[in-house]
Parts: structure tokens; sequence; C-alpha cells
């Protein structure tokens, strides 16, 4: 993520921009539960992962397209996509950043947070700066 600069919020680990941006554009759209997850640390595919939860599968969606939407405007777009309206999970890969959304009981199945215990896992508060 060398595009933009990392904010540093007070009391918070600094984070890339295109992260708040993210995080923004999800809690924008009712998002909960928004975590970063600093994979730099780790043997990982990614910089880092955004986890947020959805209600339903249409907020899924939403949130998606919103966080979609917002890091366009920096000029990033995602390399891959998974996950449709059927789906309970949606996986927007930016390679440098991997952002997941899922419905509760999907985010308690799949339990990344868990699964990657070792990185550094980062609240992001409801309204970033």
């Amino acid at each position: 993520m060398t595009k933009t600069p990392e904010t540093h919020e007070p009391g918070m680990p600094a984070l890339p921009d295109p992260i708040l941006t993210a995080a923004r554009a999800a809690y924008a759209k009712k998002a909960a539960d928004v975590v970063a997850m600093d994979m730099r640390g780790i043997p990982s595919f990614t910089d880092f992962f955004l986890i947020c939860t959805a209600q339903n599968q249409r907020q899924m969606r939403a949130v998606a397209d919103a966080v979609d939407m917002a890091l366009r405007e920096l000029d990033l777009r995602p390399a891959h996509i998974e996950g449709d309206e059927r789906s309970e999970w949606m996986l927007l890969d930016y390679f440098d950043l991997v952002v997941h959304v899922f419905t509760a009981e999907q985010r308690r199945f799949y339990g990344l947070e868990r699964l990657w215990g070792a990185a550094e896992r980062i609240p992001v508060p409801d309204q970033p700066a």
C-alpha cells in the first residue's frame, strides 16, 4: 500500500489511508465490528485484512459496493471479487488489502480473526479520521 500515506490516530496503530477509506465506506452502510488485521508480521499473501459484518445479504452487497466505489476514488481496483447476492461472504482483493464482508453467522463460522490469530488485530473506530 504505497500509494497513500499512513494515517495515525491517537492511541491507534498507523493504518494506510485505503484501509481507513474502506472502513468509512463500510460504516456508512452500517457495517458492524469493523476490524483491520495487520498481516505484515506473519507469512501471508496480503498486508492487511479489513473484516466487517453485515446484518443480511442485501446489506453485505451494499457494504461491498460502497467499499469498492470509495477505493476506486483512490485509483484502487479489486483484482478479484468473490461472492454474490446469494452468498453470505464477499471478498474484495486489492493485493495489499483484502476486504471481507460477512453475515454474522458466516463470520463466526470462518473465524478469520482466530485463524489468523498471529496477526495484529486493530479495531477501527466508528468514525475513522
